[in-house]
This record gives structure tokens, sequence and C-alpha cells, in this order.
């Protein structure tokens, strides 16, 4: 059996966490919440190693690029970073931030199953 994924979903909208969870769940991944991206980014400073992010664009407090950027720049370089979002622009600005991959709303388990199953199989090799 493969070693579960250890993911942080970062999305302020508890409808689109519960969804996102769901998905994220079919994959065994363990997951964690954080509502905003300064949650997001207390979680890295704290210590706590992920195997993927999931981040929205547009929270209070702080954006998903905003801290995509902060944890890009404090060495996270092996978590794989997934932004969402409904904007037409958002891809371009999760990309500039760091991001790996990005997934528009509304989620399709056909469009982020694959991700999270390339992070399971690098995770396994």
């Amino acid at each position: 059996m493969a070693s579960s994924l250890k993911a942080l979903l970062v999305e302020d909208t508890a409808v689109d966490r519960m969804v996102l969870s769901f998905m994220l769940r079919k994959f065994h991944c363990e997951v964690i919440l954080a509502k905003n991206g300064k949650e997001d980014v207390d979680m890295f400073l704290e210590g706590n190693k992920f195997d993927i992010v999931v981040c929205d664009k547009d929270m209070p407090i702080m954006t998903g690029p905003e801290a995509i950027k902060k944890i890009r720049a404090m060495g996270a370089t092996d978590v794989k970073i997934v932004g969402v979002s409904a904007d037409d622009n958002a891809m371009e600005a999760f990309m500039s931030a760091g991001a790996d991959d990005f997934v528009p709303k509304p989620m399709r388990l056909e469009v982020l199953g694959p991700m999270i199953q390339e992070v399971i199989n690098m995770k396994n090799n």
C-alpha cells in the first residue's frame, strides 16, 4: 500500500473546502486545512512538510500567489503547489509566483486527479 500524501488545502470558501477535501481524500491524502495565505505560510514557518499544496487565489489577509512566493522563498521547492481559481488571469499570477500547476474552478477530479497521482508516483519512486 502506498504511503498517503500529506496535503495542505488553502481555501477560504467552505463549499470549495469540502469539495477539494473530498477529492484529495479519494487519493488517500491526509488533508490539513488553512483558510488563507497567511495560515498557509505559517504552516511552513512552523516546519510542517507537505507533499502537495492546493491553494485558492483570492483569500482574506493574504492571497494564494503571495503565499506561494513566500513559501518558495523559504526554500520549499520540493512540494507540488497547485493553484485554483475561477479568475481568467489567475494561472499567470500563480505560475509567476512559483506554482507548479493550475486548476480552474469549478474543480474537476479528472483535472486534479492526475496531478495528485503524479505526486504519489514521484513519492513511491
